[in-house]
């Protein structure tokens, strides 16, 4: 019987590999790929990052795949990435908003992109390093499923695969914990099995986001006024991609006391301040929605946990539609720094139920 080939996104870190290693034994015809995303990188910064996608995570992906004994290649997705994942993540920002971009990385990039060329190719799968599961439900649908370490659960920032791109993903790094993976990687003498994980944006080494957005887009960001929910004016801001909702620090108000940023107005250039109790929200809505375990609500309202950005333990809610591609949320309590931009996902139990974008 062939062998089904399966194409492994590698980013040269331990979950990556190990999770070409687990395919290899469970009978797969695995083949490894780095995706060349970084529009352009000196030395010095790839020894900084060693993130996701620079070109010193191809040189640890090289050698995982020559110690695997799988064949190996570089395919570059620049022209994806910027399109879909650096022009929105600046675009998002002018616009007053606080995108997630690893999000629409997964789907357009590392998804659909790498999918195509992988099907191209002749494999039937991709593969990737996620601490998530994928199961094919009763009614007939994919769903991601929680992995089994809470610690490291990623399953909220691939809300947004399509039912398609499920049905030809493999996860098997999902059935196991973070030092399972280190122990495995060591076992069998993976050469990253110490990497530390890669944070931030890989794109934005210094995590300077502002100095980012003003080298990338034409757009005028001048500084506008701070103002109080009342709309009295209370000190000048750097300019509205400075600020998300809920930041504290920074802000160089002297107010004799904690204030937020509560609301971010891009059509008057004002950035609104609070106190800690006016970040609090006890509903939301939300478009751009992707379906999971259900193919819609009809109508129907529906029980779940949602959360509104990665690191949020997730809180009970009721979901309805309001409109065509519209979702309103309603909280039992309220949450702290609903942020338009990010993404809100659904749960029922460890199954994702779908998700959308905050408004």
């Amino acid at each position: 019987m062939e062998k089904k080939k399966v194409v492994v996104g590698m980013s040269g870190g331990v979950d990556s590999s190990v999770a070409a290693y687990l395919l290899k034994q469970q009978g797969y015809d695995v083949m490894g790929v780095t995706m060349q995303i970084w529009q352009d990188e000196d030395h010095q910064t790839q020894e900084e990052n060693g993130g996701c996608c620079g070109l010193s995570a191809v040189d640890d992906a090289r050698r995982v795949a020559w110690s695997l004994d799988i064949p190996y290649y570089v395919m570059n997705f620049r022209e994806e990435f910027k399109n879909h994942v650096i022009d929105y993540f600046v675009d998002e920002y002018v616009k007053g908003r606080t995108p997630n971009p690893c999000i629409a990385c997964n789907r357009y990039v590392k998804w659909e992109s790498l999918l195509h060329r992988s099907l191209d190719i002749g494999a039937e799968y991709i593969a990737t390093g996620h601490y998530a599961r994928i199961e094919k439900l009763p009614n007939g649908r994919y769903a991601l499923k929680k992995s089994v370490t809470a610690a490291k659960d990623q399953t909220y920032a691939l809300y947004n695969l399509t039912q398609d791109q499920l049905a030809h993903t493999l996860m098997p790094v999902g059935s196991y914990t973070k030092d399972q993976i280190r122990e495995i990687a060591e076992e069998i003498g993976i050469p990253v099995a110490h990497k530390p994980d890669s944070q931030e944006i890989c794109f934005i080494p210094d995590h300077d986001y502002a100095k980012y957005i003003r080298e990338n887009t034409d757009a005028e960001l001048p500084s506008g006024n701070f103002v109080d929910l009342d709309g009295n004016i209370l000190g000048k801001h750097l300019g509205i991609t400075h600020y998300t909702v809920g930041q504290r620090k920074g802000l160089n108000l002297s107010m004799g006391k904690p204030v937020f940023v509560v609301e971010i107005r891009p059509e008057t250039n004002e950035v609104v301040i609070g106190d800690s109790k006016d970040v609090f929200s006890d509903h939301l809505t939300c478009d751009h929605l992707n379906w999971m375990s259900v193919d819609g609500l009809h109508g129907e309202t529906m029980k779940v946990t949602a959360k509104i950005r990665y690191s949020h333990k997730g809180a009970p809610c009721e979901i309805r539609e309001i409109g065509p591609d519209l979702v309103e949320v309603q909280f039992e309590e309220p949450q702290r720094a609903i942020t338009p931009g990010q993404a809100v996902v659904f749960y029922d139990g460890d199954y994702v139920v779908g998700g959308g974008v905050i408004r």
